[in-house]
């Protein structure tokens, strides 16, 4: 990504260092064709290693990072004279607190604002906000501004945090591999970081990551400071001639903007950044995983490997963090499902799941619940075609857009894609026939099937899959009843997560840099989410530039029981289908049409991904209301067989999961599985309890409850299954 420069021009490289780079690119392009021979292998003390090539760097990799380092300085060099010259005009500097600072122009950095206010917080601050843009805390500030400080406890310290560990990551990787850097974020959970490479035909593995992990500690222990420079697309161009991955990037910017590049021991790399002021702040590191990937996630393109890590500031929280990662390896709902049969997956199939009868059970009483809140929140449930003909696609956009992940097939020499989403068929509906402002707002909500064609290596058990349904709605709605309609979402998802005992936050993200429509409609969309979520009375925050392309939106960030982070419901609104389907409604005098607007809603979000969420929140030990398996019923003998089966016919026969294990084990084994299998309640009967038409009841944590009339119990039962609907 690139930003505007912030001291103007600036001076052309030097022609030593470009005659020096031109040369390094020639002997790069020479290093990327190895021998075949010696591919994979490397000789050390006189043995062949078969496991990729060691820190032991030719003479062509030290050239090209001593001539990237010399650019840099030398680029380093020149901006910071020129700061000095125009610097030193005085500024205020606001803190959120209310006080003033007082500041030189060009010279004072936020940290030296830090080192004011108190030792700990410079030790500790990592990033800041100036004039609501986040920014290094070594960069000199560029005049009157507002400042926020943030630590490694905030969202945006963590990022920042993590991001920079991918520079750590990345540098060890250079060092150890020799690869081509390509990209290293954190990761769109927020949980971690990566980094993308090219390594030809090396592969990498976990056995090699105690050798990138003594790398990254090394960096850490050198305080290598997070330096930022901004240059030309010319200059960006020479200083990475030798990675063509980061020339594509570089190229596909526009020639007016300017690059930042940034520095942090010997990695020089292409970064917006920003990043946090050295990285001694990473007290441990941690790499996790290597997997496969591809350059720009095309399949057609180079073979990447990525490396994922984790980082913490300190080793506690490391070993924290490890421990509720093997907690959620127990958890792991595609582990947890196949143990419970209740979905499965088949090569046949891709991404598309077999929900087994007990998974369906649960599947159901999910849309069930939600159906249930629909009749009280004055839904219309629709059924719309899977199939539509391209020409719906492109009134939409989607083909334009979104057509690389649709399926698409020709019928009768045209072209049809299967759904990836409701809002276009929706759309029709609404325009079936003339509206009036009296049916507004119309919620239509639709269960209907939708398709995705994902990469086969992004499928990820129910999570990520090519075949779902979603709890879609859609409110057509006067601007005048965004505010309501909103709200009430609000209200929908509040109590829905209460349920299923989530705490959740919530982020308005606003317009990005690339939109549709004008400028004044999306103010008005903003400032009726602002006013939504200010009646609605719970926190929320503004995540700036991130809204959808047609209109802003509310992201919810759901955590589960072990505080990890998932987005499963929307709220967005559309200014932008109503125009392109031409959707009207008559207004009250009747001579006058006028536009709706759209809320896009959906509480769970994919069924399949809250089911895996859900599974995985319970460690499969699911609510009674949500439960396949409600109860069990186990004789203490053959003698009691009939009254057990009697028992469970009256429990089903009022709608609830009821079995029996009639087989002939003794009761103690028969207990201890049902136990295992997650069944709510296990309901023992022998003579005792059928002499008195009663059960003895336990729960599948093993807690005795005693002797119930069978009757009593059903009460109990409807009652504690009545409690969520």
């Amino acid at each position: 990504m690139a930003e505007e420069a912030g001291d103007g021009g600036l001076p052309a490289l030097t022609q030593e260092v470009k005659d020096s780079l031109s040369r390094a690119s020639i002997n790069s392009s020479a290093e990327q064709k190895p021998n075949a021979k010696a591919k994979g292998k490397s000789k050390v003390k006189g043995q062949v290693q078969a496991d990729g090539p060691v820190g032991i760097k030719t003479e062509e990799q030290k050239q090209i990072e001593a001539k990237r380092t010399k650019i840099f300085e030398q680029l380093q060099a020149e901006q910071k004279k020129k700061r000095d010259e125009i610097g030193g005009e005085s500024i205020r500097i606001s803190l959120p607190d209310g006080n003033v600072k007082e500041g030189k122009k060009w010279l004072t950095t936020p940290l030296d604002i830090a080192r004011e206010i108190s030792k700990g917080l410079a030790d500790s601050a990592l990033i800041a906000e100036v004039n609501g843009v986040l920014w290094d805390m070594g960069r000199a500030l560029e005049g009157d501004c507002t400042l926020k400080l943030f630590t490694f406890d905030t969202n945006e310290g963590r990022d920042t945090f993590w991001h920079s560990s991918a520079h750590i990551l990345g540098e060890a990787l250079e060092q150890e591999y020799s690869c081509k850097l390509c990209i290293g974020p954190c990761t769109t959970r927020g949980e971690g970081f990566y980094y993308d490479a090219f390594y030809d035909d090396f592969t990498l593995s976990e056995e090699h990551f105690e050798r990138i992990a003594k790398q990254a500690d090394k960096a850490v222990k050198e305080k290598q400071p997070f330096e930022r420079i901004e240059v030309t697309r010319q200059q960006a161009l020479e200083i990475f001639a030798d990675n063509k991955f980061k020339i594509e990037i570089i190229q596909e910017l526009p020639e007016d903007k300017t690059i930042t590049v940034y520095r942090c021991g010997p990695l020089v790399d292409l970064c917006r950044g920003p990043h946090i002021p050295n990285t001694s702040h990473v007290k441990a590191f941690s790499c996790q995983k290597a997997s496969a990937s591809y350059w720009r996630g095309q399949a057609d393109r180079e073979s990447l490997q990525r490396v994922y890590g984790i980082s913490f500031p300190d080793k506690k929280k490391l070993k924290e963090w490890l421990t509720v990662q093997e907690e959620a390896k127990k958890r792991d709902h595609r582990l947890v499902g196949l143990h419970q049969e209740l979905f499965f997956f088949n090569p046949l199939s891709p991404g598309s799941c077999f929900f087994l009868p007990y998974g369906t059970i649960i599947y159901n009483k999910l849309m069930e619940f939600i159906r249930t809140e629909y009749r009280k929140r004055g839904y219309k449930e629709v059924l719309s075609p899977n199939i539509f003909n391209m020409q719906l696609w492109e009134t939409s956009g989607h083909a334009a857009n979104y057509k690389e992940n649709m399926f698409c097939f020709e019928v009768e020499k045209q072209e049809f894609g299967l759904k990836p989403m409701n809002c276009p068929g929706h759309c029709l509906i609404f325009d079936h026939r003339v509206r009036s402002y009296r049916e507004l707002p119309l919620r239509l909500a639709d269960f209907g099937v939708l398709h995705r064609n994902e990469f086969s290596g992004a499928l990820t058990g129910l999570t990520r899959v090519r075949r779902f349904q979603q709890d879609d709605a859609h409110i057509f709605c006067m601007e005048s009843q965004i505010k309501d309609e909103v709200k009430g979402c609000l209200d929908f998802l509040e109590y829905a997560y209460n349920v299923f005992g989530f705490t959740y936050d919530l982020e308005l993200s606003t317009r990005p840099e690339k939109y549709l429509g004008d400028l004044a409609t999306w103010e008005r969309a903003e400032n009726g989410l602002r006013e939504a979520l200010d009646a609605f009375g719970k926190p929320w925050e503004v995540n700036p530039g991130d809204g959808a392309f047609y209109g802003p939106k509310i992201d919810i960030t759901v955590y589960d029981a072990l505080k990890r982070k998932f987005q499963c419901a929307t709220i967005q609104l559309d200014f932008q289908l109503p125009i392109r389907f031409n959707l009207r409604y008559s207004t009250q005098d009747e001579a006058e049409m006028c536009r709706p607007v759209i809320v896009h809603r959906a509480i769970l979000g994919s069924v399949e991904r809250m089911f895996a969420i859900l599974l995985e929140h319970y460690a499969g030990k699911w609510p009674f209301w949500l439960s396949p398996r409600q109860a069990i019923v186990c004789p203490v003998s053959k003698k009691f067989v009939n009254y057990a089966l009697k028992v469970t016919n009256i429990l089903h026969s009022a709608g609830f999961h009821v079995e029996a294990d009639v087989t002939d084990r003794k009761i103690d084994k028969k207990v201890r599985e049902a136990q295992l299998a997650q069944f709510n309640y296990i309901l023992v009967v022998g003579e005792a309890e059928e002499t008195a038409e009663t059960v003895n009841i336990r729960t599948r944590d093993n807690v005795v409850h005693g002797m119930k009339p069978v009757t009593t119990l059903l009460e109990e039962f409807k009652a504690e299954a009545a409690a969520f609907h």
